[in-house]
């Protein structure tokens, strides 16, 4: 993938590739090792670009490359590869030698992320300046990228491409070599202290150019104008550059973050988002859990990472930010200029297409640790001495104001997630809890609310102060353009921020105004019944746990082959019903605290849903229509089973003698029974009729012993199915599927065993096994018959 002018790959490359397959993880790096150093860069610039396939895959994901995304710490490679690939290691090296020679190598334009490839392809050049001096025109198709940019380009785009690996590769994805290497880049190349490592071959040539002015005959449209990067012109236009290592590395820190934002978050357009503001618009991309957790990675470290910027560069004046290092320059712009407004779209989308399953909890965590920098600043007591939250710092109001919308909207939009949730699942109900924590916290919903009382100052206040316009995407506006005025008030900081991302006609919902107060209280009413129904189930699988003792394995117990839960199952529910118990008893303490909810809302509330649910417990049945056909849902009992409310009973209709055979069954034995009853009941079945009809203590017999299978227990409301087999004439019948039971064979043995022990012999000991048989189904169907009159 070399640039055309330079030579093929030579008979160096084709032995390199002979051995690659033929030896082992260590041993290939450790001849590339000696390669690396003792070759010069014009014999290994042709070898780069089929390394750099090797490691990270392919871009269309053929190769899978060392897979480095499923090599888990507890691998023999994993120590290997990750020295080879740290950046102080080999790989790091040859990137560092190749970029003092100023080798160039093509990346397609293709496997950029759409909206970038949309606007190249287009003729348009991006609004981030790492494309400005890479891009051909008229188009080729292909960036010419400097080593270090090419290397940072493949291993950004192996998290994204789909590849074929071979089956049984699984494991943590915070344990994955690629989630280790991606923090250790952001703490080498993005440091919380000190200054980036320079490289070892750092000399003039090893500089990064400024971004080259766009031409006027280039279309440039787009939502962030801008020319060229604002670290790169503070380097270019400070005469004592060449005197300061820090501004003469800081263009790999600024690379690698570019590149990271672009491939992993730029994967949305603002335009259609701010167009096509709806969950059912559909985009080719799809992030995975694994993305997202790799994103919220990003987030924590950039958070950490601005939040190390020295007191004196915050409390400078503006006229001394000049003289601050690039390194602390990029600090206090990083979170601003360079995330915000991609996260914010990839989030908005996360929230719009995201199943509604517990995989949310990536995106849902991504979310909270970008709305609390305040948790990376290295302070460790986070908590007070009583387990509550300490109040958010008011330094932080400034960031709640020029993030609003990260709390408003996305807080709206997950409670429209929430109450399309199963929240009897502890899972679910542990995200609800987490969301309410957050928010919970002293000090947090006042500096909201506070922001939110900034933006709906009138416009004629802003007007007055100076003349000036919002920095929009639309007006310049963009992640790296300079500093907005030392004038600039909180007011227009709030405003700015919702513009540049909602548009200038946008309609905002106030987190704390009547419409989504009435949107809290249906989350509130939506957990009190869950919780409910977490008790309902709690009980249910206590009273079954108690039915499944020892004396219930031996037939005494609950005779419901339909319940299919074992015990270890039982417990597990019960723990897991404990928990959402846990989580929606404090979700609903913190959402009252949060919106300031009287205790008699909550009563009233809590009132509603008990009454509701005392008439539902006696059909517990979701709500449904009547027709000659059935039961219809409507869009209540529709909701009432995606949370869990209420439910059909799910039981085996069929013919009894005909349900799946279960693992407490002989499966021959029950295939043999069901012929020999099916040939008794094809001989006798009119005398069988005849018996159960008769009147007398005989006929009561039959009736028990030939009838119980087409017997209706109770008469319910149940599918159409259900009422046609009701519906249909049942015959007397014998059963004999009781014998293929294992309990039953083992019953009969101890049995057998017993007699035989009292000199009994095979036919005096059927005889009594007949007896107690018959006394024993006459002592179950009196205690049947007594607890079905209660």
């Amino acid at each position: 993938m070399a640039a055309p002018a330079l030579q093929q790959p030579s008979y160096f490359l084709a032995n390199l590739k002979a051995d690659w397959t033929n030896k082992p993880l260590h041993q290939r790096c450790h001849e590339l090792s000696k390669i690396i150093d003792d070759y010069p860069a014009k014999e290994l610039h042709a070898i780069f670009p089929w390394l750099v396939e090797s490691v990270f895959g392919s871009l269309d994901g053929i190769l899978s490359g060392w897979n480095l995304r499923f090599l888990q710490a507890r691998s023999a490679e994993y120590n290997i590869a990750m020295g080879f690939l740290d950046p102080s290691g080999p790989m790091m090296k040859l990137v560092y030698k190749l970029q003092a020679e100023e080798y160039k190598y093509e990346f397609p334009v293709s496997y950029l992320p759409g909206p970038i490839k949309s606007s190249i392809q287009a003729g348009v050049l991006p609004d981030c300046p790492l494309f400005h001096n890479k891009i051909q025109f008229p188009m080729s198709g292909l960036l010419l990228l400097n080593p270090f940019e090419y290397y940072m380009f493949n291993f950004a785009s192996s998290l994204i491409t789909p590849k074929i690996y071979p089956p049984g590769q699984h494991g943590s994805c915070s344990d994955s070599a690629y989630f280790v290497l991606v923090d250790t880049y952001l703490k080498y190349f993005l440091p919380t202290e000190g200054n980036v490592p320079p490289s070892p071959f750092s000399d003039n040539r090893g500089n990064v150019a400024s971004p080259a002015p766009r031409s006027p005959s280039v279309p440039y449209v787009g939502y962030g104008g801008h020319s060229t990067s604002l670290l790169k012109r503070h380097i270019t236009h400070q005469p004592s550059v060449n005197a300061d290592p820090a501004a003469q590395e800081i263009w790999r820190s600024e690379t690698l973050l570019q590149v990271f934002v672009e491939m992993w978050l730029h994967h949305y357009s603002l335009e259609m988002y701010q167009k096509l503001q709806s969950p059912q618009v559909k985009e080719p991309f799809t992030p995975s859990e694994e993305h997202v957790l790799v994103v919220r990675l990003l987030i924590k470290h950039l958070h950490a990472f601005s939040s190390s910027l020295k007191q004196e560069s915050i409390s400078s004046s503006p006229s001394a930010h000049s003289h601050s290092s690039p390194l602390e320059e990029l600090k206090r712009v990083v979170v601003q200029r360079f995330v915000q407004q991609k996260l914010y779209v990839f989030l908005q989308h996360c929230f719009g297409h995201w199943p509604l399953d517990a995989s949310f909890r990536a995106v849902l965590e991504t979310w909270l640790s970008y709305i609390q920098p305040w948790r990376y600043t290295g302070e460790k007591n986070s908590t007070q001495a009583d387990g509550q939250n300490r109040n958010v710092p008011d330094k932080w109001a400034s960031f709640v104001q020029e993030n609003l919308l990260m709390y408003t909207k996305l807080f709206q939009g997950f409670l429209n997630r929430a109450m399309r949730t199963d929240l009897v699942n502890a899972k679910n109900a542990l995200m609800v809890f987490r969301v309410a924590k957050v928010f919970v916290q002293p000090n947090l919903s006042e500096m909201i609310q506070k922001a939110e009382q900034l933006f709906l100052e009138p416009e004629h206040a802003i007007l007055q102060r100076q003349n000036r316009v919002f920095l929009t995407p639309s007006h310049g506006g963009s992640f790296l353009s300079s500093r907005q005025p030392v004038g600039t008030d909180s007011v227009f900081k709030v405003k700015s921020h919702v513009y540049s991302l909602e548009g200038q006609d946008c309609q905002y919902n106030l987190m704390f105004g009547p419409d989504l107060r009435k949107n809290v209280l249906k989350l509130i009413q939506i957990i009190a019944q869950a919780r409910q129904t977490a008790k309902r189930i709690s009980d249910h699988s206590t009273e079954m746990a108690a039915n499944n003792s020892f004396l219930s394995w031996f037939g005494i117990g609950s005779s419901d082959h339909n319940n299919s839960f074992t015990g270890g199952e039982m417990d597990d529910m019960g723990e897991g019903v404990k928990k959402t118990h846990e989580f929606l008893d404090k979700a609903l303490d913190y959402l009252c605290q949060i919106f300031r909810l009287n205790t008699g809302q909550l009563s009233q509330l809590m009132v509603n849903v008990a009454s509701v649910d005392d008439e539902g417990a006696s059909k517990q049945l979701p709500d449904c229509i009547a027709s000659e056909n059935g039961l219809i849902l409507t869009d209540l009992g529709r909701l009432q089973i995606i949370n869990g409310l209420r439910r059909f009973e799910i039981e085996y209709q069929g013919d009894p003698e005909l349900q799946p055979i279960r693992s407490y069954e002989s499966a021959f034995l029950v295939r043999l029974m069901f012929q020999i009853s099916s040939f008794i009941n094809a001989r006798f079945g009119d005398h069988m009729e005849a018996l159960c009809s008769r009147p007398d203590l005989l006929g009561s017999i039959g009736r028990h012993y030939l009838c119980s299978s087409s017997k209706v227990a109770e008469q319910r409301r149940k599918s159409p199915v259900a009422r046609q087999l009701r519906e249909r004439p049942q015959r007397a019948r014998l059963s004999l599927r009781v014998l293929a039971s294992y309990r039953t064979l083992l019953i009969l043995l101890l049995l057998y065993m017993l007699f035989a022990l009292l000199s009994f012999g095979v036919l005096s000991s059927t005889g009594l096994v007949l007896i107690v048989s018959f006394l024993y189904e006459l002592l179950l169907n009196f205690f049947h018959e007594k607890l079905k009159t209660q």
